[in-house]
């Protein structure tokens, strides 16, 4: 244990100077998420269909009755039988936030190029109720850069792919409809910004040991299906 043992009084003199960065973290968070919203949107001209259980769907469809919509990648390929533990491991938050995010005209769901029915089975599985939309044959994926070509260059998170990398990658990707039906991208983002949105990661980050991971094979690699545990 590293850590300096103090009485009350010096702990709490420590931790109001503490309560001041955090302040201000909040204070840069708020003023970010202002500028995400400021961002000015793309319209979106080509038709996506997607494969549901329900038959085909267009990315509009995908709204719902809401306005806005966020989609997850999740990385489940055509060629897996399940799907990718990481992914996994943030789709776990999800299923209760669902209804909460619809009073918000909000839709989100999930959108991978595994085939509709590996979809289902899996997230009945992983006792997940959301929806999930297979683009096994769309340009979905590639257009938004979480899917490679082979033998065409590629990007990830905003630059050209230099290492080798897995050919299904996640992201989140933010879209708005308007009252003609126009849809509109809004937001993308990838790699370590997703850790934003993932509760275990929040709670494990204010306790004594942290994430852990220092001394493992890579970060994440701690991390099973939940049913495997």
């Amino acid at each position: 244990m590293k850590n300096k043992i103090v009485n009350q009084e010096e702990w709490r003199k420590q931790r109001l100077l503490l309560l001041e960065k955090e302040k201000e973290f909040t204070k840069l968070r708020d003023e970010l998420s202002n500028q995400r919203r400021d961002l000015s949107w793309v319209k979106i001209d080509k038709v996506y269909r997607f494969q549901s259980l329900d038959g085909e769907k267009t990315l509009n469809d995908l709204f719902g009755n809401n306005s806005q919509l966020i989609i997850y990648h999740f990385m489940f390929g055509p060629n897996t039988e399940q799907g990718c533990k990481i992914c996994s491991f943030w789709a776990d938050n999800f299923n209760s936030i669902i209804e909460h995010l619809k009073q918000r005209d909000l839709t989100m769901l999930c959108v991978s190029r595994g085939p509709i029915e590996k979809l289902e089975a899996y997230k009945k599985r992983m006792g997940w109720k959301f929806k999930w939309m297979s683009s096994i044959n769309s340009d979905f994926n590639f257009d938004f850069h979480v899917t490679t070509r082979e033998g065409a260059s590629s990007e990830y998170n905003y630059q050209e792919l230099t290492t080798e990398m897995s050919n299904e990658m996640p992201g989140i990707s933010v879209f708005y409809l308007d009252n003609e039906g126009n849809i509109y991208h809004t937001y993308s983002c990838y790699a370590r910004e997703l850790e934003s949105f993932n509760t275990a990661y929040r709670y494990l980050d204010i306790v004594p040991k942290g994430r852990d991971e220092d001394k493992l094979p890579w970060s994440m690699s701690w991390i099973k299906y939940h049913d495997e545990y």
